[in-house]
C-alpha cells in the first residue's frame, strides 16, 4: 500500500472518531513516515499543473496527513536543545541540513517537524518554518520571518526581514500560499490566504498580498485577485474606497489598499540578486 493510500485509510478512521488515545503504534508509525517524507521533500502540499502561476493545486491527501499529525498526537512536554516546551509536534531535527549546505542560526530559528528546507538555504534567527512548508534550494528566510503551514517557497527566493507567509491547512482542497522561483519580497511583506506570486517578481516592502486586495497589472492592463503574474515589479498603493462617500469622512475621503504591478526592469532584477559571499 502506498503512503497516500495509508494516509487516506487513516483519515477515514479519524473522521469516524479515531483520536490520539485510540491510535495504535502502527497508526503513529504511518504518521511518522509521512512526516519523514515531508522533511525529505518527497511529498508536497501543492503542485503546479501548468505553466501559469494560477495552476497550483493542493494535494489534499498531504494536507490531510498534516492534520492527522495534529489529531493523532497529544500536547505534552518536549525538549529541544535543552529547552522544555509544550506542543503537539516536536521540532525538526536538523542534522541533514548541514549535509546539503543549509544553515539555520541558533537562539531563535524554529523549524517544526515536517518542514522541508532544500540545499544552500539560510534561515536567520529569529524565524519560524511550520509543518508542511517547502522551502526550495538557495532561499533566504530572514530574521523575524514566518513561513506558514504548507506554504510553498521556490528556489532562490529572498524573504525580507519581518515577512509573513501565511499558512493554509483547511479546507484541504485550497492551495496554500505559493512563492515561485526567483522572487524577492521586501521587508515587512504579508502574503496570506493562498495568494500566489509568479516567478522572478520583485515586491516592495510592506506590501500586503491577499486575495481581497486587487492587483492592478499595468502590463496586461487587467485587475487580478489572488495572484501576481510572473516577472513583475509590485508595490503597495491606496485607491479611493466607496466608503469615502460617507459623511463621517468629510472631504478627506476613504481609501483601501491595492497593489500596482509594472514591468520588471533589468536594473531592478540585478539589484535583488543574492550576494554569493553569503554562500561561501
Amino acid at each position: 500500500m502506498s503512503l497516500e493510500s495509508e494516509i487516506g485509510a487513516l483519515w477515514d478512521r479519524y473522521q469516524a472518531g479515531l483520536d490520539a488515545g485510540d491510535a495504535t503504534a502502527e497508526d503513529v508509525a504511518t504518521v511518522e513516515t509521512f512526516l519523514d517524507a515531508l522533511e525529505a521533500g518527497e511529498v508536497r502540499a501543492a503542485e503546479k499543473t501548468g505553466a501559469d502561476v494560477t495552476t497550483w493545486t493542493a494535494n489534499e491527501w498531504v494536507k490531510r496527513g498534516v492534520l492527522l499529525a495534529f489529531g493523532l498526537n497529544e500536547t505534552r512536554r518536549r525538549e529541544h536543545g535543552g529547552v522544555g516546551y509544550y506542543d503537539v509536534l516536536p521540532l525538526r531535527e536538523t542534522e541533514d541540513l548541514g549535509e546539503r549546505g543549509t544553515r539555520n542560526t541558533p537562539d531563535g530559528t524554529v523549524i517544526r517537524r515536517g518542514a522541508y528546507l532544500g540545499a544552500d538555504c539560510i534561515a536567520m534567527s529569529p524565524s519560524f518554518v511550520n509543518v508542511g512548508a517547502y522551502v526550495d534550494d538557495g532561499t533566504l528566510v530572514d530574521s523575524c520571518d514566518t513561513v506558514g503551514s504548507c506554504a510553498q517557497i521556490g528556489a532562490d527566493v529572498k524573504l525580507g526581514a519581518n515577512t509573513l507567509i501565511g499558512g493554509v491547512l483547511e479546507p484541504v482542497e485550497e492551495a496554500p500560499v505559493v512563492i515561485e522561483d526567483g522572487v524577492a519580497l521586501g521587508a515587512g511583506c504579508r502574503v496570506t490566504s493562498g495568494f500566489r506570486v509568479g516567478e522572478n517578481c520583485v515586491v516592495g516592502e510592506n506590501t500586503l498580498l491577499t486575495p481581497n486586495v486587487p492587483v492592478y497589472d499595468l502590463v496586461d492592463e487587467e485587475v487580478y485577485y489572488g495572484h501576481l503574474p510572473a516577472e513583475r515589479r509590485a508595490f503597495a498603493r491606496y485607491v479611493p474606497s466607496s466608503l469615502g462617500e460617507h459623511d463621517l469622512f468629510g472631504d478627506a475621503g476613504a481609501f483601501k489598499p491595492a497593489v500596482v504591478a509594472t514591468d520588471l526592469e533589468r536594473e531592478t532584477l540585478d539589484a535583488t540578486q543574492r550576494e554569493e559571499v553569503l554562500r561561501e
